[in-house]
């Protein structure tokens, strides 16, 4: 064995000539350390016997082909194996130690190593580009970096630009090969993320994309708004926030930390000298800067600071500089009025207002958006959280979305409450409750039981909550995607797409895409809190709630559209949407008396706890219906059975029967289904016509049409 070049090995390699001299491995074969391939003699091993194994190399002088290290193209001058089994390097790739103090990031050795993800593919964290080969990594961290980006930016570090001299500079006023199309995909340097073209640039390879300036900046820097240590530059391994212009930074690029006090500065941020006055356009006085690094809260979003801040001596206001520029009046998707930003909210009742959105507390001595018809506030960060949730109002005078309502008052009591009202989905007037004839009916609105406040109709079977009978003709929603607004529609049958429930009430439908939300979703999620009979506490919905339902044990509810949940803030109470909006009472066959939603047996035997509809067992802490007078307890969905929220006694004409049908739920003749020939015993689809014997089950006849629209 002769000693050789340890090719960027910590120790002396040995040349193995053959199979008998290879250490620590019987077969004689063992694993290249630089490609991962299977390696045998001749080839070198570490003189320390640490492990380390490597392919014989030569110099080649021709010809392209890949290196098996790095992945991308090798020509003369490279390495190649002496028994030419198809293994090539870089010179630079044979030399690369196998660890990198990197001085860009001093927290950890980056480590090289083969592909580490069982898809053998990562990406790059410097140039954003994916590599299948070997790769320096962090694991710590959680950074990869291809070989010759690990290099590359080490000598940038180092100082040593005449590593960099085979990269060639670009003028800006020269054209690159392909010209600005090949500037689209890079068009910002690595470094500061400005554009490219501003100055002379390192042309792009394999990814590389910095200008000459950049390789030239400081490794250390001394700032004005962090006076405890020096900044070093380094890779953005966290996600942090430049405490200059607020932006979180790339996960790609450099930037100025300090990894001690969580300290992070973009590069362009630390070369500027921040703006020292700054005119706003939504307040009447200019920011001032503050030249002092001061924790503070912020007056304009009501988050703290630690950073740059600015200060209107005159309003005595303090604010992040990105602030300075929030707009003044929004449209939300989160709320039917327009919102305006205030820098403090008087609040003269001393009441707690809470996040229409998140519903947490909202400090009025800062920052807020709020609405001045109806109360509503909202955090900044809330309000402005997705762009696509709300729009820029430009003109003070712009008017909100028409609000038209869906009633026209005819007459009214001496306290301005409407007694008698035209409905444009009914064709009769209606008048206020309460009525005589009992509350066992259902609203046609929502379908829910009908309850104080409501309207009635005198001439026909027709009734309406005072809350569904106000809600306007056209609606923005916080839980639909599209940009389009929702129309009301009625005496269409639909299938809910956030409840999945199939009914034929009134509707919300988009005018884009034509989805349909039921109004009993559209009022529970309406944000701010609601109250359930079943609770004591108010309770809040949380788009990402994944708990377990009090109401029926579930974790996640089947076919939800939106995971989420109403919690109580004051208890471990949750309800799903579904079961939030369950009938609280309801009639069936099994009892003479109207059956009311209970949420707890307090009966302790465990013989009394079964379903008295399919006599099946009953788990006592989930919600059923119960008869307190006859001690009936059924299951919820043994009650309402498969259609609950279909409206009986409505027309269908949708089908290829002749006659128009008739929504009917029989109760104590179950006629044969047309269709299956099993009795009808849920909802069924009746003819009309008396002489016309024709049934069948609406779960016979559903058209699968309807789960699209």
């Amino acid at each position: 064995m002769e000693e050789s070049n340890n090719y960027g090995h910590q120790h002396p390699l040995l040349l193995i000539l053959n199979q008998e001299q290879m250490i620590h491995n019987q077969s004689g074969v063992t694993d290249c350390s630089r490609c991962g391939e299977k390696v045998s003699a001749p080839c070198f091993c570490c003189a320390e016997l640490c492990g380390f194994y490597l392919h014989k190399l030569m110099d080649n002088q021709k010809g392209v082909t890949d290196c098996s290290m790095c992945g991308e193209k090798v020509s003369a001058p490279c390495f190649c194996c002496a028994e030419h089994c198809g293994f090539y390097l870089h010179k630079v790739c044979a030399k690369a130690p196998l660890e990198l103090n990197h001085p860009f990031h001093l927290n950890h050795p980056l480590l090289m190593q083969n592909a580490p993800y069982s898809s053998g593919m990562y990406i790059c964290n410097f140039c954003n580009k994916s590599g299948h080969k070997s790769v320096y990594r962090c694991s710590s961290c959680e950074l990869d970096f291809h070989i010759k980006c690990a290099l590359f930016t080490f000598n940038i570090a180092e100082n040593n630009l005449k590593e960099l001299e085979h990269v060639a500079l670009q003028h800006p006023l020269i054209p690159t090969e392909n010209g600005d199309e090949k500037l689209k995909d890079v068009s910002n340097c690595f470094g500061c993320r400005e554009p490219l073209a501003n100055y002379t640039r390192f042309s792009p390879f394999r990814g590389f994309n910095l200008h000459e300036k950049c390789t030239e900046i400081p490794f250390k820097l001394n700032h004005v708004w962090h006076r405890k240590h020096p900044l070093v530059l380094q890779f953005n391994s966290e996600r942090l926030s430049c405490k200059i212009c607020c932006q979180v930074t790339m996960r790609r690029g450099f930037v100025y930390g300090c990894s001690p006090c969580k300290f992070v500065v973009h590069i362009e941020c630390a070369s500027q000298s921040p703006l020292q006055v700054i005119k706003s356009t939504n307040h009447e006085h200019p920011f001032t800067l503050l030249l002092r690094q001061v924790p503070f809260t912020c007056d304009g979003c009501g988050t703290e600071g630690n950073h740059v801040a600015y200060t209107c001596g005159i309003c005595n206001i303090i604010i992040h500089k990105n602030c300075i520029s929030l707009p003044l009046i929004i449209k939300s998707k989160w709320h039917d009025h327009h919102l305006l930003h205030t820098y403090f909210h008087h609040i003269e009742d001393f009441r707690v207002l809470n996040c229409l959105r998140c519903h947490d507390e909202v400090n009025t001595e800062h920052g807020s958006y709020y609405c001045s018809k109806c109360n509503g506030i909202f955090h900044v960060k809330c309000a402005l959280k997705d762009k696509d949730s709300y729009e820029i109002v430009e003109n003070e005078d712009e008017t909100e979305m028409p609000n038209e309502s869906s009633i026209i008052v005819i007459e009214s009591n001496d306290a301005g409450e409407a007694t008698k009202i035209k409905h444009f989905k009914h064709m009769h007037n209606l008048m206020s409750g309460p009525f005589v004839g009992g509350y066992e009916n259902s609203c046609d609105g929502c379908m829910l039981p009908i309850s104080d406040p409501f309207y009635y109709c005198s001439e026909c079977v027709f009734f309406l909550h005072k809350a569904c009978a106000e809600l306007p003709k056209m609606k923005n929603v916080w839980h639909h995607d599209c940009k389009e607004p929702l129309a009301l529609i009625s005496d269409k049958a639909f299938v809910c797409k956030l409840c999945w429930h199939i009914s034929n009430a009134f509707a919300y439908e988009c005018c884009g895409c034509k989805r349909k939300t039921c109004l009993r979703c559209v009022i529970a999620l309406t944000p701010g809190a609601r109250t359930c009979l079943k609770h004591e506490h108010p309770l809040f919905y949380y788009t990402k709630h994944n708990g377990k339902c009090n109401a029926c044990g579930m974790t996640t509810h089947w076919g939800m559209a939106i995971q989420g949940a109403f919690c109580c803030k004051d208890c471990d109470f949750v309800l799903h949407l579904r079961c939030f909006s369950l009938p609280i009472t309801a009639r069936h066959k099994c009892d003479e008396h109207l059956l009311s939603l209970t949420h707890h047996d307090d009966n302790s035997y465990s013989e009394h706890h079964y379903c008295d509809i399919c006599e099946g067992s009953r788990d006592p802490n989930y919600w059923f219906y119960n008869c307190a007078t006859c001690d009936t307890s059924a299951h919820v969905y043994c009650v309402l059975g498969n259609y609950p929220f279909l409206k009986l006694r409505s027309i269908y004409e949708e089908n290829d029967h002749p006659h128009p049908l008739t929504f009917v739920k029989k109760k104590y003749y179950y006629p044969d289904c047309d269709k299956c020939g099993k009795p009808c015993e849920d909802v069924a689809l009746e003819c009309s016509k008396p002489e016309c014997k024709y049934i069948v089950h609406w779960n016979c006849v559903i058209p699968i049409s309807l789960w699209d629209r």
